[in-house]
């Protein structure tokens, strides 16, 4: 049975520093073995602490290629964008060619955002993908009872409608195409996540564990609940 490994710590603070300097570490093996590092981004709020960190630890950015897991459909300078919050971070200040940083053309619409995006994204496997988790267990833009594309054959990138959180339409890679990497990370702090933790430990049906059953995940205390 696939389990993940939970990495537990105190508080949010530390978290986000081991985290970033983890992802530190791997940009650094992929470099060196094969001379680039290509990594998915998660969205939201919670690994703003980690892009902030990441130059402290970090270097060689001119291999670094960057991609986003989902976008919402909203303008380019829209504050809810994941591009803008990235953008605003101090990894958005990072000296990475900008053909290198690949942000989802959502503003497009969905479906047309989505096909592009397909066009952009490596043949190859990603070297991480970062993932947060929302309450409900979504990661992304996968959300529980909807299509998350985890069939072999699915697109790599799917356009999403009638998100449970607004803005209801939104672009996400599928399941398929974010399993397609060579480690994943998932990101998690805040008591409002401890329920869902609870109940992907639990063995619940949730996008999440769906995707995580052999990720690392990142807590802090308040996550990890009881």
């Amino acid at each position: 049975m696939s389990v993940p490994v939970w990495h537990l710590y105190p508080d949010a603070e530390r978290l986000a520093e081991r985290l970033a300097a983890a992802i530190s570490r791997l940009a650094a093996e992929a470099i060196a073995a094969r001379g680039a590092f290509h990594w998915v981004l998660a969205g939201g709020h919670t690994p703003r602490a980690v892009y902030d960190l990441l130059p402290r630890y970090a270097g060689q950015w001119q291999h670094w290629h960057l991609y986003y897991g989902d976008e919402r459909c909203l303008s380019p300078s829209d504050d809810e964008r994941n591009s803008q919050l990235v953008a605003k971070s101090a990894l958005g200040s990072a000296p990475i060619p900008r053909a290198q940083h690949h942000i989802i053309p959502a503003e497009q619409g969905a479906e047309a955002a989505a096909r592009a995006y397909t066009a952009i994204l490596p043949l190859h496997r990603f070297d991480l993908v970062l993932l947060g988790m929302g309450e409900d267990g979504h990661c992304a833009s996968l959300f529980p009872g909807q299509e998350a594309g985890f069939a072999p054959d699915a697109p790599a990138a799917l356009a999403v409608h009638d998100s449970p959180k607004p803005p209801s339409d939104r672009v996400s890679l599928s399941a398929a195409r974010l399993l397609q990497t060579r480690a994943m990370f998932f990101v998690v702090t805040g008591v409002a996540k401890a329920p869902a933790i609870e109940a992907w430990r639990a063995g619940a049906d949730l996008p999440a564990a769906r995707l995580g059953a052999n990720a690392d995940v990142w807590l802090d205390a308040a996550a990890w609940g009881r």
